[in-house]
């Protein structure tokens, strides 16, 4: 099973800039998207049902402003909107397909604009995740988490430790979440390697990814049990429809 996870950052600009023909080259099983900002229903068939997959998404109620969608080759068994609490569900950031054996979410964290509510949601998410731990389904919960979890997920880490995305109460939530909650990074459970990342704030398009100062803030994360499960894990840095990379992981299991 292959997902792979992408902010778009614009559906429409992605799409303008080749992200339907990346899709249709990756033969993944699940396509995570965020940051859709557009409401689904002002988008074409092309866009919403792409050649062998099923559209699924949660739009914000701003215009232009977050939104999430899953691309399913296989229906789901049901689709889960939001997570019941306003600051999710109203601005559309977590969106989950359930099948038989497990469940595969899009979540787009806050992006810290506005601190307080980046750590109210936060603290919320964090009660919905401890319950998610508890129970006997499985989860892959895939997105862009807006925290830079160590020193080694982003480039001048020591100018940053007063930036949202890599504050010490938010580094700190990371810990329990890949910590005490038990979640699995799975992209480090291959791969340990400084320079690795998902997200270039000054993008320049002329000059080759990794000669950029990036961060690695989109995450593909797992319960324990899954951990054996995880077969590769690798950033396509190739993809450049958007400021972020796409996460890509491969699993030894099927839909």
């Amino acid at each position: 099973m292959k997902i792979a996870s992408i902010n778009v950052n614009g559906i429409r600009d992605a799409v303008d800039r080749g992200f339907l023909d990346w899709l249709a080259q990756q033969d993944a099983d699940v396509v995570c998207v965020q940051n859709i900002k557009a409401k689904s229903f002002e988008l074409g068939d092309h866009i919403l049902y792409p050649e062998g997959y099923e559209g699924y998404f949660l739009d914000a109620e701003e215009d232009g402003f977050a939104g999430v969608g899953l691309y399913c080759r296989k229906i789901p068994k049901a689709i889960m909107y939001g997570l019941g609490f306003p600051q999710c569900d109203h601005e559309g950031r977590f969106l989950q397909a359930d099948y038989d054996r497990f469940s595969i979410a899009t979540f787009l964290m806050p992006d810290g604009s506005d601190q307080k509510a980046k750590q109210a949601f936060m603290e919320q998410y964090q009660e919905y995740l401890t319950k998610m731990s508890r129970k006997r389904r499985e989860y892959i919960i895939c997105g862009t988490w807006n925290v830079a979890h160590k020193t080694v997920d982003l480039a001048n880490w020591s100018d940053n430790q007063l930036t949202s995305g890599f504050r010490p109460e938010e580094r700190a939530w990371m810990d329990q979440v890949l910590g005490p909650t038990g979640f699995i990074d799975t992209f480090r459970e291959i791969n340990r390697d400084a320079g690795e990342y998902t997200w270039w704030p000054k993008l320049d398009q002329d000059v080759p990814r990794d000669r950029q100062e990036g961060w690695r803030i989109d995450y593909q994360l797992v319960g324990p049990n899954f951990r054996r499960h995880v077969v590769d894990a690798w950033i396509d840095k190739e993809a450049t429809f958007s400021e972020f990379a796409p996460l890509i992981v491969e699993y030894d299991l099927a839909l």
